[in-house]
């Protein structure tokens, strides 16, 4: 299996030592060509905003989005998840400041649990995990909707926070800020199952 790393801004290296632990073959993303041969992305947890714009001045948007087209999975987390959504704070993609790839049926509200100071980690019951998830949750997006066709993995306090629509994967949290690789486990099945 060959996965890219989303290497713009945020907490690539994170997820990229994660992956490596697991035995994946990665790649950092960074030019449209970086993206041949790749079976899967992840889009990592960062600053949303920038990671977006800096995402159209390297004119990734619509390879990121040909990729998927042709059979490739996406993992997003945290600023990953928002980049994913078709709707923004209650705006569709591409108005305003905010640009996104606009795959993932869902809804999401950016900062919905705190500001930076209000970071906190807790464990989370994740579908088909035996155990909790000790999930990192930093600025974190709140799915606030989503359509009949995703999957809800997992709540906090009723609100969605790891969810699956066919290829694409996407969490409000960080488990790249974690010593648990079952979500990025969880995520080369869904890549394998897409190949």
């Amino acid at each position: 299996m060959h996965v890219g790393v989303l290497a713009l801004q945020g907490a690539f290296r994170e997820h990229r030592r994660t992956l490596e632990a697991l035995g994946v073959s990665v790649r950092e993303v960074r030019l449209p060509g970086d993206l041949a041969g790749l079976d899967g992305l992840v889009i990592p947890g960062g600053e949303s905003t920038t990671m977006g714009k800096l995402m159209m001045d390297f004119g990734l948007r619509e390879p990121i989005r040909a990729f998927h087209e042709a059979g490739g999975a996406i993992f997003g987390t945290c600023a990953g998840a928002i980049l994913l959504a078709r709707e923004i704070d209650g705006a569709p993609p591409q108005s305003g400041t905010q640009p996104s790839l606009g795959l993932m049926d869902v809804r999401v509200r950016r900062n919905a649990f705190g500001r930076q100071r209000e970071s906190f980690e807790e464990p989370l019951e994740v579908r088909d995990l035996a155990a909790p998830f000790p999930a990192v949750f930093i600025r974190a997006p709140v799915i606030e909707a989503t359509s009949p066709d995703v999957q809800i993995l997992a709540r906090r306090g009723g609100a969605a926070v790891l969810v699956r629509q066919e290829r694409l994967l996407a969490a409000s949290f960080h488990p790249e800020l974690t010593r648990d690789p079952r979500l990025h486990a969880l995520f080369m099945d869904v890549a394998r199952g897409a190949a």
